[in-house]
């Protein structure tokens, strides 16, 4: 197989708007945004460029108002000895300061159920343990009373907007729940509408230009399957469906939001590895997504993969499943910047505007690359963390780029892309007229690591003239890349002292080669450098 990839880039030849809209992430657990770690890492995303949309589990739910794996809370509802309600929003301000502060945006996900509105019939087993039956199963309830739920996103809502104005709260976005298809939600499709129903009056009795949407289900894995059906029967239910609130057809709907993965991990004594993570199963649910939103007639409204991730598990680590190894290393970052690249240009084939976001941040107290889905350890940045550093140093104005290794995993045979080689694309923006950024990623679903491209890169009718600075960029297995470090170091669990800052050491975007300066040739360049199985480029070409 001829491995040499020849990429070609026409800086005359426009090809649109690149809307940067990777700019979201999320976690479980909400607490940890106010813990030392989780308010570094929010800072570094407030700093990279635009504002980061932050989403977070447990918002409404009731407990000790400390993070810990798959659980937080913020005692926002509590009720007093004559089951009156009691609003404390003491946490959650906390929470949205802190976002706000570091140059970030709420994605507000209105979720859970408090436990004093948790309609727990059924399932208290013993007065004695209310709590742990909370925190086991009523959590996901329906409320005991609708019309509470109503008076508390009211209440929260009419908080929110006194405490930071219209115009900030309309930059926001509100989102009903989260997986209502599965245990996330312990009643039926009809109560998830009813409580959307309610929700959307709350919100928008308060303030109606403030933007809610929903129903962030699961990737639906086929067109019948159980996400899709029930994606399907609550777009049915808004478009023209009894709403429960007001008895009227229909529900205010402003954004549509699913969920897509590329695999399912679970843990495992197992030494040996499975199945990788595939970018064509993450892809085939995004299209079905789209074409059940598009059936039901809102396939013009701005649609959020509100969890679009290469796997399941975000707290499953190394030690659960050696597989989760691979969120440590480059293949996280290169496998994000194929899903980015792909679903971008799936969402200008179906003229939708789809926008991923990655539910990855950090967990306190984690041994150094656990190997849970984060973009740092122990305050030390991984690879995947680079890439979004890179994606904030691109233009927007998209020049063309054809590349021959460029093609779609979409449509790969299998969900590991056998016999298809390694997929080598990318993006080619202009920052005005003086800078030209040259994006490229090499991935493949596969755990093997070896192998590398020789690229030939010609760089055609460059807008300015005289010599010109290259600066390029890598994330690979040696550079901007702290695991190899750490592996180097003996993999130590705790690191310290000068360990712990050599590994520190090599978490920044580093340089493949030093920078160098080229007189363009007719108003062109050629490049020519090799790239891993696995590796993520950025080549700046600016005029002196």
């Amino acid at each position: 197989m001829d491995r040499l990839v020849k990429v070609n880039i026409d800086v005359s030849q426009g090809g649109g708007t690149l809307p940067h809209n990777w700019n979201y992430i999320g976690y479980d657990e909400c607490n940890y945004t106010h813990s030392p770690g989780g308010m570094e890492l929010i800072k570094k995303f407030g700093s990279l460029e635009k504002p980061y949309y932050i989403r977070t589990h447990h918002l409404l739910c009731t407990g000790n108002c400390h993070g810990t794996y798959k659980w937080g809370s913020t005692n926002v509802y509590t009720e007093d000895e004559g089951a009156n309600p009691v609003y404390n929003f003491t946490v959650i301000d906390r929470i949205c300061d802190i976002w706000l502060s570091s140059n970030c945006k709420p994605f507000f996900e209105i979720g859970f159920m408090p436990m004093d509105m948790a309609d727990l019939s059924g399932i208290r087993a013993d007065p004695g343990n209310i709590y742990n039956e909370y925190r086991r199963v009523g959590w996901n309830r329906p409320p005991k009373d609708y019309d509470k739920w109503y008076g508390l996103i009211r209440a929260l809502v009419e908080h929110l907007l006194d405490r930071y104005g219209q115009a900030e709260l309309e930059s926001w976005y509100f989102e009903m729940w989260n997986e209502p298809d599965i245990f996330y939600w312990g009643g039926t499709c009809g109560e998830y509408c009813k409580l959307f129903d309610y929700t959307e009056a709350a919100i928008h009795d308060v303030c109606p230009t403030l933007r809610f949407g929903g129903p962030a289900t699961c990737g639906p894995l086929a067109p019948d399957g159980a996400a899709a059906v029930f994606l399907r029967e609550f777009l049915t239910h808004v478009k023209s469906g009894i709403n429960f609130k007001s008895g009227k057809t229909g529900t205010r709907l402003d954004f549509t939001s699913f969920h897509t993965k590329g695999g399912a991990y679970g843990f495992t004594t197992k030494k040996t590895l499975e199945k990788t993570p595939s970018i064509k199963r993450l892809l085939d649910q995004v299209r079905i997504g789209a074409a059940v939103i598009k059936e039901c007639g809102y396939g013009g409204l701005e649609c959020v993969l509100s969890e679009a991730d290469p796997d399941g598990w975000a707290a499953g680590g190394r030690f659960d499943n050696p597989a989760f190894d691979f969120r440590n290393t480059e293949y996280y970052a290169s496998y994000i910047a194929s899903a980015y690249k792909n679903i971008h240009d799936l969402s200008l084939e179906l003229g939708m505007d789809i926008r991923p976001l990655a539910w990855a941040f950090m967990f306190e107290g984690e041994r150094c690359f656990e190997g849970t889905r984060t973009f740092s350890t122990q305050g030390i940045d991984k690879a995947v963390m680079n890439l979004f550093r890179l994606f904030a140093r691109l233009g927007s104005q998209l020049v063309r780029l054809d590349s021959s290794r460029g093609r779609s995993p979409e449509f790969y045979k299998d969900y590991r892309g056998t016999g298809a080689g390694a997929e080598l694309d990318g993006w080619a923006t202009l920052s005005g007229a003086r800078s030209l950024e040259v994006f490229l990623y090499c991935h493949e679903d596969t755990w093997e690591t070896e192998g590398q491209y020789p690229v030939e890169c010609s760089v055609e009718n460059l807008p300015f003239s005289g010599p010109c600075k290259i600066t390029h960029y890598r994330i690979d297995r040696l550079h901007s890349n702290a695991y190899a470090e750490w592996v180097r170091q003996g993999r130590p669990d705790y690191p310290e002292g000068g360990q712990y800052n050599a590994i520190k050491a090599k978490a920044e975007l580093e340089l493949l080669e030093p920078a160098q300066t080229l007189v363009p040739l007719d108003g062109g360049l050629k490049l020519s450098f090799s790239m891993p199985v696995k590796s993520v480029s950025l080549i700046v070409i600016e005029a002196c």
